[in-house]
């Protein structure tokens, strides 16, 4: 009769030999965003959105093993918002990340209940999305690019570059919330120095066509684009128009300088975009959006197209280019 050491040794190795698969693998929980843009989304090594899946990746989150990111964009139409953000809704993601005032507003509208992440939107607090930057309540936090705030910068980089500047247009979205803000920066600032203010709407690259007749038919002498998911998306377009009618002009987004236009200053929206990687990050570890204070952007650059200058005739104050992140020669 085996005695019990050896009983109890010959257990312990046939428990040695039990294959491994015969014991229960621990899920991987894989995590789902929804990423809701109004403009086209581009090549994510170029375009500033990629900084998002790249901050989660530093987080540990790595698409096809514990993160699947379900990207939407309206390609610019505004009307395709809702039903995105719908559908983002219906494939239960955890977490909504949004590109643009606009977007925030169709998520906004599609859930009270899943945590909503702005990338970027210039006046959360005007614009309805947030109680307050430190206490968001509700559903939504996130980075405000403080867009909003910047109007009055806008108007004197352009004043620096352009002497004598007696009135301006600004190019506005009525679609989006926050350019009541930043129109109203603008004309806090004009009113300062005597520079009369044209507000200039458009909805769609049809519109903006429209809107630089207006310009000229209103004498204005130099543009001022908003900071926009639509006019981000069609900088080129503003860039060409701009030039055609010889008006100097200035924008909030970097791709604006690389396109043709005169100047651009505004925040570092793909340190945003990391940045908003690190909030969907506590939200998956359990913190609540209500509880999560907004930040603002912290990174700001100024830009200058010298090429563009020299065909305007612009001679650029030295003082100017020295402030400058980048200049274009």
């Amino acid at each position: 009769m085996m005695n019990r050491r050896k009983l109890l040794a010959a257990l312990g190795f046939g428990a040695l030999t039990v294959p491994l698969a015969s014991f229960p693998q621990q899920q991987v929980k894989v995590w789902r965003v929804g990423f809701l843009s109004l403009r086209r989304i581009g090549s994510l090594d170029s375009d500033f959105f990629g900084e998002f899946p790249r901050g989660m990746r530093e987080l540990g989150y790595i698409e096809g093993k514990n993160l699947v990111i379900e990207w939407r964009s309206a390609e610019g139409k505004i009307e395709r918002l809702p039903d995105l953000a719908t559908e983002l809704v219906r494939r239960r993601v955890d977490v909504i990340v949004t590109a643009g005032a606009q977007a925030v507003r169709a998520a906004q509208k599609a859930t009270t209940t899943i945590p909503i992440v702005i990338g970027t939107a210039g006046d959360p607090v005007g614009s309805g999305f947030v109680k307050s930057l430190a206490r968001p309540g509700g559903n939504i936090t996130g980075l405000s690019d403080m867009a909003g705030d910047l109007g009055s910068k806008l108007l004197e980089l352009l004043l620096s570059a352009v002497p004598g500047l007696s009135q301006v247009a600004v190019l506005v979205n009525p679609d989006n919330s926050s350019h009541v803000t930043i129109l109203s920066s603008v004309q806090s600032g004009a009113q300062n120095v005597g520079v009369k203010v044209t507000p200039v709407p458009a909805r769609t690259s049809q519109e903006i066509e429209k809107a630089f007749s207006t310009v000229v038919q209103q004498y204005a002498k130099a543009l001022i684009a908003a900071a926009d998911a639509l006019f981000n998306q069609q900088v080129r377009q503003i860039a060409e128009l701009a030039a055609k009618h010889r008006l100097p002009s200035i924008s909030g987004y970097p791709q604006y300088v690389e396109a043709g236009g005169l100047m651009n200053y505004g925040p570092d929206f793909a340190d945003n975009f990391r940045r908003a990687a690190a909030y969907v990050d506590k939200i998956f570890k359990g913190a609540k959006a209500s509880d999560l204070p907004v930040e603002q952007s912290t990174r700001f650059e100024l830009a200058v197209n010298l090429k563009t200058a020299k065909a305007l005739g612009l001679a650029i104050p030295q003082s100017l280019l020295l402030r400058a992140d980048r200049v274009i020669e």
